[in-house]
């Protein structure tokens, strides 16, 4: 009897001491598809105030466009890589959108995006763009010309400031290189926040401004009254 009882004391221990395996995928299963990591997430740069940005429109040199002798976007290094697998253009994408899911190599696969040029809501990564708030373009011809390729590449892979934004491929291409006397969002709502936002990457980078651009600019932040 008593050989009996610790024969069943043993094996009820050699149970509990067995490991909680997880379960097996099948085989060549893919993995799900992951959020980047909470660490990694950023929040879109909020440009200054329209005072602010008034004093800052105030600074910069109004001059004619630089020629665009020597031009071309291999120039502004991008998209960067930034942490793992994860590119720039994959940071703003998972930053500015809602409920976006990566693959293992970075890429969002699901997710919603609103937006703010053309007050509109995409659901598929493939019809976002990555704007660049001053385009490259235009940076070469108020002053990038000058720069060096380091100074280029962060320009165009700027995270910390609002240069970056994700928006509609639509829009983005409507855009092109115009600056805001050229081609403005047609959500006049976001006149406001446009100016600002331009106006603060023009001072941060010490680039120049036209006079048309600038009454143009002028306008919008008016907007924000």
């Amino acid at each position: 009897m008593i050989r009996h009882l610790v024969a069943r004391g043993l094996s009820a221990l050699a149970l509990t001491a067995l490991p909680v395996l997880a379960p097996t995928p099948a085989h060549g299963a893919a993995p799900p598809p992951a959020a980047a990591p909470s660490h990694h997430r950023r929040v879109f740069p909020e440009p200054p105030s329209a005072d602010v940005a008034r004093a800052e429109l105030d600074r910069l040199k109004v001059e004619t466009p630089h020629s665009m002798a020597g031009y071309s976007r291999a120039a502004f290094p991008h998209w960067a890589r930034q942490y793992g697998e994860c590119d720039t253009r994959e940071v703003v994408l998972s930053r500015d959108g809602r409920e976006v899911t990566q693959d293992s190599a970075c890429r969002a696969v699901t997710g919603t995006w609103y937006s703010e040029y053309d007050d509109k809501t995409l659901d598929s990564a493939s019809k976002v763009d990555i704007d660049h708030m001053v385009p490259l373009a235009n940076g070469w011809r108020s002053g990038a010309d000058t720069w060096d390729t380091a100074q280029r590449k962060r320009f165009a892979n700027d995270l910390d400031n609002s240069q970056l934004i994700a928006v509609s491929a639509a829009s983005n291409r409507s855009k092109g290189d115009q600056a805001p006397d050229q081609w403005a969002p047609p959500n006049i709502d976001y006149w406001c926040t446009y100016s600002r936002a331009w106006t603060h990457i023009k001072s941060l980078y010490g680039l120049s401004i036209t006079a048309t651009e600038r009454t143009k600019l002028i306008e919008m932040l008016n907007t924000c009254d």
